[in-house]
């Protein structure tokens, strides 16, 4: 029975050791106030994206929560605005995995909006499924959706510099690839509809994520608006609520035990947003709240290039 309770105390110890430091994320630093400054956050009805907007409008911003779900965005606006006692806190349609709703809502905001000082490219999922326009889900709401909406919003962002673009991509990254003959052939990064599949799908588009940003950042040179894309953690979201019931069970232990709540989550979107003197790293990839080096393929200039190209093709844009 000792030796048990040895090996159960070790065990718990060993626990919180990693709480305390592996699993522990740095807190935003930044004591920024946003009184006169506006914000969008995609997909701010819920997690990463609703704690990110919190904050934001705790510092006094107006924020714009751009979200599919209206009844979902809705309750979001009102648990922030009782949180912060900000009312400049309001709800705009915008479904990413449909260019027609990605061309209305820039079209909505810049006619009502007269300033962008901070774009927070936030929505992501992990979902089976086609968009309206033909492209995989995956493909199409992480990337060309918000490939779409931040050119559609940069000359507003350009008028009000110093301003920000901030992506969320994620340390699926490292694993992520660009077949660009699957895109052209395709319409997705890749086939498969497996969990395995949907989940390499996820690695492919963050990969956009910051081939993105990398690319963003050269064009935006001589510019007052900088980028950054970042990988908040690994944080209890409920990204993954359209995966299969096996998956989730399996899952549900590691999420309770060793993910960090959306708080923490937030902190590195916050940190890009708003701590001073990041624009001689624009372009570069975060994760908790530090500069950091991704793998190489994620700085290929050649592939940012030619994936911004195809984008502006497949958005209409080209």
């Amino acid at each position: 029975m000792f030796i048990v309770l040895l090996i159960c105390g070790g065990l718990v110890g060993f626990y919180l050791l990693l709480c305390a430091t592996v699993c522990k994320l740095p807190k935003c630093k930044s004591t920024a106030k946003l009184h006169g400054k506006t914000v969008v956050v995609t997909g701010a009805n819920t997690g990463i994206g609703r704690a990110t907007a919190l904050d934001l409008a705790r510092r006094g911003a107006r924020v714009i929560l751009a979200c599919r779900d209206e009844s979902r965005a809705q309750a979001a606006v009102t648990h922030i605005q009782m949180e912060t006692g900000n009312k400049e806190v309001l709800y705009m349609h915008l479904d990413l995995a449909s260019l027609k709703s990605v061309r209305s809502f820039a079209e909505n905001f810049l006619k009502k909006e007269s300033r962008l000082d901070i774009l927070i490219n936030n929505a992501g999922l992990v979902i089976d499924g086609k968009t309206e326009d033909g492209f995989g889900k995956i493909f199409g709401v992480n990337h060309l959706g918000h490939f779409l909406l931040t050119l559609l919003l940069l000359d507003r962002l350009k008028e009000c510099g110093p301003s920000r673009v901030v992506t969320v991509s994620s340390m699926a990254h490292w694993w992520g690839k660009i077949d660009f003959n699957c895109i052209n052939t395709h319409k997705d990064l890749g086939l498969g509809n497996s969990t395995l599949d949907l989940l390499k799908l996820y690695g492919h588009s963050k990969l956009c994520n910051v081939l993105f940003t990398h690319e963003l950042a050269k064009r935006l040179q001589g510019t007052k608006v900088t980028c950054y894309s970042l990988h908040p953690g690994a944080i209890k979201t409920d990204i993954g609520r359209h995966s299969n019931l096996w998956w989730r069970l399996l899952m549900a232990p590691f999420l309770l035990l060793f993910f960090s709540d959306v708080d923490s989550g937030a902190q590195t979107s916050l940190h890009c947003a708003l701590q001073e003197d990041l624009e001689p790293l624009s372009g570069r990839y975060f994760s908790s709240c530090a500069v950091q080096n991704g793998p190489a393929k994620a700085r290929d200039d050649a592939a940012a290039k030619k994936l911004w190209e195809v984008s502006e093709r497949l958005v209409g844009l080209a």
